[in-house]
């Protein structure tokens, strides 16, 4: 989806689905900034999150800033690629928020990739120490627990990658 007005580009995908790599390629075109939730994190709260509700206590402080500061980007005329995982309907909503009260466009990325293709990519990804922040199997099937994929009814516009 290329466009030249401001729009906010979300992401949405299991744990090693290839989120932040297909927001990295989203983000490079021109007047777009990359987010990405992990950065944010492991700088603003290095060794602090060990455990899903250090994630969810931390990512909560770290919307609750960033969701103005977007939305004036997005005014701004720039177009954003949020690479926070879009992976619940609150989660979701916290984003329409953002998108809405910019008046801009926005693009839903979701990546349909099997638990057993992450797992793959995850014990890759361990291995090569290339992620910011090491998961476990374990912490992965929590984490799935919790994912829901978008449905027609919460109105995004979405494209299945």
């Amino acid at each position: 989806m290329k466009t030249n007005a401001p729009t906010l580009h979300m992401v949405c995908g299991k744990i090693a689905s290839g989120k932040s790599t297909l927001a990295r390629q989203l983000a490079d075109q021109q007047k777009t900034l990359l987010i990405s939730e992990d950065e944010w994190l492991s700088r603003l709260y290095p060794g602090e999150i060990s455990a899903l509700n250090d994630y969810v206590r931390c990512s909560a402080r770290l919307r609750d800033v960033m969701g103005k500061h977007i939305e004036q980007l997005l005014h701004a005329g720039n177009s954003v690629v949020l690479d926070f995982p879009a992976n619940t309907p609150g989660t979701r909503q916290w984003m329409r928020d953002v998108f809405e009260n910019a008046g801009v466009a926005h693009c839903l990325h979701y990546l349909n990739v099997s638990d057993e293709e992450c797992k793959l990519r995850l014990r890759r990804r361990n291995q090569e120490g290339s992620h910011r922040f090491t998961t476990s199997e374990a912490e992965f099937d929590a984490i799935t627990h919790y994912f829901v994929a978008p449905s027609s009814d919460e109105g995004f516009n979405v494209v299945e990658e």
